[in-house]
């Protein structure tokens, strides 16, 4: 169902509001650049310091500029699971095609809550689901053994594993057994060991500011060309790490900026990145042969 190149898409501001010219220009140029689909409001989106009504405006206005061309999974994570199940029938009301659902941050709910939130959005709303595990953020962990549980279920289709093992991928597989479930990493430096665990693709951070070159990475993959894809990941690897050289999504937004197309604006309690991260960030652009 998904599958490649997937861009966790920056929401970009200006003058402290959603910069909507901005974010149309950058869902077309994923489009154009061969992205599989996209994601707006995810966590590189700022969803947490997004207002609801923002947050519904992104989703909205990503779902309107794609116009059907590819899938838009849209982001519809919360703590709270009316929350959650609002924001995912929300998704479904506008014609996205998907909800990336995160696990419940804070509260530090056990596996029988997080099976129990899951089940909730499941039974609430006809919409497929990606699950969304990403423990260095939400502090909790979804385990192989609940998600091959929820995988039962009709409307889960799939994860977005962040939990940096690229194990969970053989694990997944061989808990869901014969069940579709689509596997996503969502790390870049581990989105090409992770295909060839099984998993089909990337969420990525990346392709925000080199759209084209995840997507030839990913086609090199799939049509077999291993060391192709080697090759071009060889040339990324900078380019993943300097995302995180300064916390997230600031170093996406500062390479946009130097290419023009968004501002570097983040909101508060994230700040822009200071210029020695600055510079790594300049050097791994150069080094993936992206300037200015």
């Amino acid at each position: 169902m998904f599958h490649g190149s997937i861009p966790a898409l920056v929401t970009p501001f200006k003058n402290g509001a959603v910069d909507r010219d901005a974010f149309a220009s950058l869902v077309e140029r994923q489009i154009a650049g061969g992205s599989s689909a996209l994601v707006p409001v995810g966590t590189t989106g700022e969803t947490s310091t997004l207002s609801i009504e923002e947050h519904k405006a992104v989703v909205t206005l990503c779902v309107e500029v794609a116009a059907g061309r590819v899938p838009v999974i849209a982001g519809a994570g919360s703590n709270a699971t009316d929350e959650a199940i609002h924001l995912v029938q929300h998704a479904k009301a506008v014609g996205a095609d998907a909800a990336l659902v995160v696990c419940p941050y804070y509260n530090r709910p056990d596996q029988a809550g997080l099976e129990a939130h899951f089940r909730a959005i499941n039974d609430a709303v006809a919409l497929p689901v990606l699950l969304y595990n990403v423990p260095g953020r939400t502090i909790v962990d979804l385990l192989p053994a609940t998600v091959a549980r929820l995988a039962q279920l009709p409307n889960i289709v799939g994860i977005k594993d962040a939990s940096g093992d690229v194990a969970r991928v053989s694990q997944h597989a061989a808990l869901v057994g014969d069940a579709q479930f689509v596997q996503l990493s969502g790390e870049d430096p581990n989105a090409l060991g992770h295909m060839a665990m099984g998993g089909a693709g990337c969420i990525s951070v990346t392709a925000n500011v080199a759209p084209d070159i995840c997507a030839a990475m990913h086609a090199a993959f799939r049509a077999g060309d291993l060391a192709g894809a080697r090759a071009i990941e060889r040339k990324l690897i900078a380019l993943h790490k300097a995302m995180f050289c300064a916390p997230s999504p600031g170093p996406a937004k500062y390479a946009l900026s130097r290419l023009g197309l968004c501002q570097p604006d983040v909101r508060l309690p994230i700040t822009e990145p200071d210029a020695a991260a600055c510079e790594t960030i300049d050097a791994a652009m150069a080094l993936a042969g992206i300037r200015p």
